[in-house]
Parts: C-alpha cells; sequence; structure tokens
C-alpha cells in the first residue's frame, strides 16, 4: 500500500468519512480498494444514506465517443467537480455486445444507462454499481435503428427505492397518432397508449410533477406529449397522456421556420434545441463570407404558453456578455436540454475540423439568471460523438 494511502488511514474515521463525502462516485468506487477500513466505511448504511442525499442534487453530463479502430469511451462530468472521469464501461458491454456492433449512447437516469445497437437495432441497459447489462425486447414499433431515437422525445426514470429497475418512456407516432411508449425493468414489458389533445391548464407545469416528451418538432410547431411523472415501478401511468401542439404566433413565425436539431456549415443561421417542455433557438453569423465557419451571436429560451400550452412563449435572451464568452468559430453543432426543479440546462457540442467544444448553459427561472459552466478539455479531438445526455446524481448502493 503506497505510503500516502497508510497515512490517510490513519486518520480519525469521521475526518475519512468526510472526505469521502465531498468526492464524486467514481472516485469513491476507486477508494473501496485502498483498505479494509475505507471499505468499511464506504460500505456504511449511514454513509450510504448521507451521500445519496447529497448526491440527488448533482446533475451530471456525459459524452460517449468513439475512435476509429479504438474502443469508445464514456466521460462523465459533474456540476459539482472540476474534471472529466473516464467511465469504465467496455467490459461490462462486452457481455452482450457482439464484435464489430456499433453502439450508441442514449440517455441515462441515475446508476442507469440506456444503449442502442446500430446493426443489430436493440436496446439495452446497464447498472454501472452491480455491472448487470440486459437486453430489452424490442418496442411495439419493432426494432428501430439508432437515428429513429431523438433526445426530446425519450425519458429514462429510475426507481428511487429500488434503483436497479427503471422506467423507459419515449413518445412517436403511432397509427398517425401521437403515442406514448414505456417499458417498466421490473416486469420486463411494454405497454404504449394514445395521447389525447386538450387544452392545458396552468397547473400541469409543475415543476419535475410531469413528463414533456416530442413527438414531433418540425418548421410549423411541434407535437410533445405530457404525462403525469411515475416515481414507483410497481405502479402505472393511470391518467391519459395530453398531446400539445405549440406553436409559433403570428409575429414570430417566420424567424423561426428552420431546421431543427443539427445545424451544419452555412445551411442554416438557426438551430432549434429541444427538451421537457422547452426550445432553445440558436442564431449564428457567418464568420465571414467565404468561410463556412460560423460563430454564435443570440441564444433565446422558449416555454410552453401558461395558459393553454398551444404557443411557444418566449422566456428569455442569453445575456451579450455571455454570448461573447462562448462564441467561438464552428463548422456544425447539436445539442440537448434539460429541465429540473426551475433550472433549464442545455449542452451545445460544437465541431471545428475534428476538434469539439463543449458548451454548459443553464438559466434559473427563479431569479432569471444565466450561467456558463466552463469545461476542462475532454480529449475529444479526431473522435465521433455518440451520445450526449444529462442524468441525475449517480447513488450508492
Amino acid at each position: 500500500m503506497p505510503t500516502k494511502a497508510i497515512s490517510f488511514c490513519l486518520l480519525p474515521s469521521e475526518l475519512i468519512q468526510y472526505i469521502i463525502l465531498q468526492l464524486s462516485l467514481p472516485e469513491i468506487i476507486q477508494l473501496k480498494s485502498v483498505s479494509k477500513s475505507i471499505f468499511s466505511i464506504i460500505s456504511d448504511g449511514d454513509f450510504i444514506r448521507n451521500y445519496n442525499h447529497q448526491s440527488s442534487s448533482a446533475t451530471w453530463l456525459f459524452l460517449y465517443k468513439k475512435r476509429w479502430r479504438r474502443e469508445a469511451l464514456l466521460y462523465g462530468f459533474a456540476d459539482s467537480s472540476n474534471r472529466w472521469f473516464n467511465i469504465l464501461i467496455c467490459d461490462m458491454l462486452k457481455q452482450v455486445v457482439p464484435p464489430g456492433e456499433d453502439v450508441y449512447f442514449l440517455t441515462a437516469n441515475a446508476n442507469i444507462f440506456l444503449f442502442a445497437l446500430n446493426n443489430t437495432q436493440q436496446l439495452m441497459s446497464l447498472d454501472i454499481m452491480t455491472r448487470v447489462v440486459k437486453k430489452i425486447p424490442p418496442s411495439p414499433l419493432g426494432p428501430r435503428g439508432t437515428s429513429s431515437w431523438r433526445r426530446s422525445g425519450m425519458k429514462l426514470l429510475s426507481c428511487p427505492h429500488c434503483p436497479n429497475h427503471f422506467r423507459f418512456l419515449f413518445a412517436e407516432y403511432h397509427e398517425n397518432r401521437p403515442t406514448l411508449f414505456e417499458y417498466n425493468s421490473r416486469v420486463e414489458r411494454w405497454k404504449y397508449c394514445w395521447g389525447r389533445d386538450e387544452v392545458v391548464c396552468q397547473d400541469y407545469y409543475l415543476d419535475d410533477e410531469f413528463v414533456f416528451l416530442s413527438a414531433s418538432n418540425g418548421r410549423n410547431g411541434s407535437v410533445i406529449i405530457g404525462v403525469v411523472r411515475p416515481y414507483e415501478c410497481n405502479t402505472t401511468i393511470t391518467t391519459t397522456p395530453l398531446v400539445i401542439r405549440p406553436t409559433f404566433n403570428e409575429q414570430h413565425a417566420e424567424d423561426h421556420r428552420l431546421a431543427v436539431g443539427f445545424s451544419w456549415g452555412n445551411s442554416i443561421d438557426l438551430l432549434h434545441v429541444y427538451g421537457d417542455g422547452n426550445m432553445m433557438t440558436i442564431r449564428s453569423d457567418k464568420v465571414n463570407n467565404n468561410s463556412n465557419k460560423r460563430k454564435i451571436k443570440r441564444i433565446e429560451l422558449w416555454g410552453l404558453s401558461r395558459n393553454n400550452g398551444r404557443y411557444w412563449e418566449f422566456a428569455s435572451t442569453a445575456p451579450n456578455e455571455l454570448i461573447h464568452k462562448i462564441s467561438k468559430p464552428y463548422g456544425a453543432m447539436m445539442g440537448c436540454m434539460q429541465k429540473t426543479q426551475g433550472v433549464t440546462r442545455a449542452i451545445l457540442m460544437t465541431n471545428l475540423e475534428g476538434t469539439w467544444e463543449t458548451i454548459w448553459l443553464s438559466y434559473n427561472n427563479n431569479n432569471n439568471h444565466w450561467a456558463w459552466l466552463q469545461l476542462p478539455d475532454c480529449n475529444m479531438k479526431g473522435s465521433n460523438l455518440a451520445g450526449v445526455a444529462f442524468s441525475s446524481g449517480l447513488t450508492l448502493s
């Protein structure tokens, strides 16, 4: 055992526990092998409860990157830390992933991660604490390629009292009707139900009580399914999902009838990013007339109108000082969004000649405050991005 590790183990147990509580879960997992005394502290029930309570407020960002002829890597960054963590999942995935398969990261919640296999068009879940990998049976829509999954149209919900179980929800058109699909890992079955169009009252927007999933996003508006959030895996969704069809009012319609989800080169100067019933618009300009490079010039946040949900309602514009800090030349851009407890977070991934930049923005609806979380370099130059998602705090179990 290294001298530093021995010195650490000689500290009072209360101080060791306090120090470990300040660490992120990947660091705590590594400490388990240092000594029996530290393993005992980390395995103690009171420590686990204290850590899980503390980590429940942490927001994680996960990036899944691939390199030619090399294994893919999953990186995680918590808003309470100052560095990226390499989540070692390759050996775990080999349990069920055939050689040569293209694996894409879809979403995550707590300790559960969801992946899609492009060749076999299957889904699989990974519990990074128990290291259990399971294949998920095909949905009622049948096998789906990775391009069929939209970040704004799916949500993974882990069970708070049984973290190795989860529910996976996604919205899609089925028989020409907006439909909610749900997979419950406890019973290992899918179910689906059609939504109904209804005028939405203001009470429907209580933070974190409802799940909003995009069934489609287009030039003329969106189709969103809203449903009461299921908190337990042993209960079923009993309320009929509501279908909300927000459009832009006449004043803003022409400004927003442009592409959705991904911008490339000089083909678009307005990008829409959707998530959790919100929309972010990113306007850009060419760096110069003879270049495919662009720079961000304006970012706006929109939400569902509070009176009936029929319109996209303007919420806020990112301040010019923030735009000046984050605006760098890029060739392509994509993004994802999440809203929890009144805070909307967005990740904008930009690429310029093989170099990736990650921009983490947040907007607090309670005090109308925008923030930019600076991230260290994730060493993604030359890599392909095979998935990005926000998640809640990881938990010990």
